[in-house]
């Protein structure tokens, strides 16, 4: 049987720029302690750890970063966090990134990860406390989400997913979580997750409402559009420094493109992009992509 074609990468420099988005993210947080090893270890083991660092990361503010930088200015993110020294410390370095901020304060904890990155960079991910959502019922600016072009979803509850649906345009990860899509009863215009993760892999079906469309990555090899067909990674020419938030990076990428109106195999290309720039930094932050991009 002949493999399937391999939609190719459009160049940076050659995509369009990007028009004065109104976007915005639904998601969470996490503190990240991130832990640089040469591998990781084993049961009994102690090793030397070769760096270390701190952030406010998790999907939601990868995401909601990554659209800050690509479009030049502050992207509204709607987010819930722990009324506690972690949660403040979170919103400010959050608001330093380039977010507007919108938070619904909890009497909760807020979530901690530990991350350690081996000498490929690859993460191995370990999260302590509960995830942290933004609700319907939050006193939060819900009106502002009709008027965007997108919104991209990481965590949050049906009536907030429903709030997020009076967007043109509307994208998700599974780790929002099957079960709570259904019983929102949105129907998405993008899911976008890894292939390669078993907790984010969805199958027609799965959903009464079908996304238009499911996009799912695998890292080197690039990933599958359905409807679409397989798309390629680009071509690395430097050693993976960090694989955090590399996915998240490409769905704000690719989000951004579908929210412009550019056609599948440019929103797809903006998302590899995003995620390649991210694999070069230490932390999801250190080397995203940034508007202007070289060719904008």
């Amino acid at each position: 049987m002949a493999a399937e074609p391999v939609s190719p990468l459009i160049p940076l420099a050659q995509l369009p720029e990007l028009p004065p988005l109104r976007l915005a993210v639904l998601g969470h947080v996490e503190q990240v302690s991130f832990v640089g090893v040469s591998e990781l270890p084993r049961a009994g083991e102690i090793l030397r750890a070769t760096d270390f660092h701190e952030c406010a990361a998790g999907g939601g503010a990868v995401v909601a970063v990554q659209l800050a930088r690509l479009l030049g200015r502050p992207v509204p993110f709607f987010t819930a966090l722990g009324r506690d020294a972690l949660g403040e410390q979170a919103a400010a370095e959050l608001t330093a990134l380039g977010l507007e901020l919108h938070v619904a304060w909890r009497d909760a904890p807020s979530r901690r990860a530990i991350t350690f990155v081996d000498g490929d960079g690859e993460r191995t991910i370990t999260v302590i406390g509960e995830r942290l959502h933004p609700a319907a019922a939050d006193p939060l600016p819900w009106d502002r989400l009709a008027g965007c072009d997108g919104v991209f979803v990481t965590a949050a509850d049906a009536g907030a997913l429903r709030q997020a649906r009076r967007a043109r345009l509307l994208a998700a990860t599974p780790r929002v979580r099957l079960p709570l899509l259904e019983q929102s009863a949105v129907a998405l215009d993008a899911l976008i997750g890894s292939g390669l993760d078993p907790s984010e892999r969805y199958r027609r079906g799965d959903l009464s409402l079908e996304p238009a469309l499911v996009i799912a990555t695998e890292g080197a090899a690039g990933g599958r559009v359905d409807p679409g067909g397989r798309f390629a990674a680009p071509q690395r020419q430097r050693p993976v420094q960090d694989t955090y938030g590399a996915g998240d990076s490409f769905a704000a990428g690719v989000t951004a493109g579908l929210a412009a109106g550019w056609d599948l195999a440019e929103a797809i290309s903006l998302g590899c992009h995003c995620g390649a720039a991210c694999l070069d930094g230490r932390g999801p932050y250190g080397a995203q992509l940034r508007h202007p991009w070289p060719g904008a």
